[in-house]
């Protein structure tokens, strides 16, 4: 599994007509704090069901545990990443839909009151929903019902699945009808963090080979070092040098996996000159060395 070449996904959907999209992810013999989910945004809504093993998702900037059974739902346009949070398996399956997949319901009044002004990103569900009003557990059978309809494929599979996605969306803004002005400021104020900080995440991701100072990335975001290494851990879970290497170690994989480069080459290529501390940090982020990686392959 390698990281998106940008932050901003274009996630391929099943049709225009159906705008959504199913993403089944399995990880084996993870370690702790071992990537999941990249960290990246996009223009769709994503909803996460655990199905095994336990989590740290951060989405815009806060931490949510999870393991099986719990659902995550991230707004359009939110930052999200996933750590595991213990050795062993995990899987979880993403819901991935546009807003755009309701279009044909906004002549709908009720539609328009109850459930429009999520689509819009006018209000915003509770990242955990469970967490806050655990009668919102009744509704995530629906959840099952849109996987099962999918792995099934049955004819009109996909106008199943656009209903009992609208109804999950309608029984959750009767669980909450409305967020408090204070907390629609604080998510104005992350938002504000998350439009700041892309353009670094994006260069992190593209110039694996670069190693920018903490000083040369607080510049880039026009904030000081300390603020800037607070903000940076709070949005993304790691510090920035510990986030740095992260990019660095993925891209290696990447091109051992894909590549016919030599380990030295590739140590080059993200930007450690010494190959023996490329050995070292990538057994330390992947947990073998890069050679029992190639060879693994």
């Amino acid at each position: 599994m390698t990281y998106p070449k940008e932050l901003k996904e274009y996630p391929k959907l099943e049709e225009k007509t159906y705008p959504f999209r199913l993403f089944f992810n399995t990880f084996r013999d993870l370690k702790p704090e071992q990537n999941i989910l990249f960290l990246h945004w996009h223009e769709h809504f994503e909803i996460i069901v655990m199905r095994e093993g336990q989590a740290t998702f951060h989405v815009n900037s806060k931490p949510y545990e999870a393991g099986p059974g719990d659902v995550l739902i991230v707004p359009s346009g939110g930052l999200h990443v996933g750590y595991s949070r213990y050795s062993g398996d995990l899987s979880y399956v993403s819901i991935v839909f546009h807003a755009s997949l309701f279009k044909d319901r906004n002549q709908d009044s009720q539609h328009e009151q109850f459930v429009a002004p999520y689509l819009h990103n006018l209000n915003q569900f509770p990242v955990m929903p469970a967490a806050q009003n655990p009668e919102c557990a009744a509704y995530y059978p629906l959840l099952e019902r849109v996987i099962h309809e999918v792995e099934a494929k049955e004819p009109a599979f996909q106008l199943v699945v656009k209903n009992q996605l609208h109804l999950f969306f309608t029984l959750l803004s009767r669980s909450f009808p409305a967020r408090q002005r204070n907390e629609r400021e604080q998510s104005e104020r992350h938002s504000v963090h998350r439009e700041r900080f892309k353009p670094l995440l994006e260069h992190l991701e593209k110039h694996a080979d670069q190693r920018l100072s903490i000083e040369a990335a607080a510049r880039f975001v026009n904030l000081n070092p300390f603020h800037f290494c607070k903000t940076f851990k709070k949005l993304t879970g790691r510090t920035f040098i510990d986030y740095m290497n992260f990019c660095r170690m993925d891209e290696a994989q990447r091109l051992l996996l894909e590549t016919d480069l030599t380990i030295t080459e590739i140590s080059g290529r993200v930007g450690c000159d010494n190959p023996n501390y490329f050995t070292k940090l990538y057994k330390q982020y992947k947990g073998l060395t890069p050679s029992q990686a190639r060879k693994q392959a």
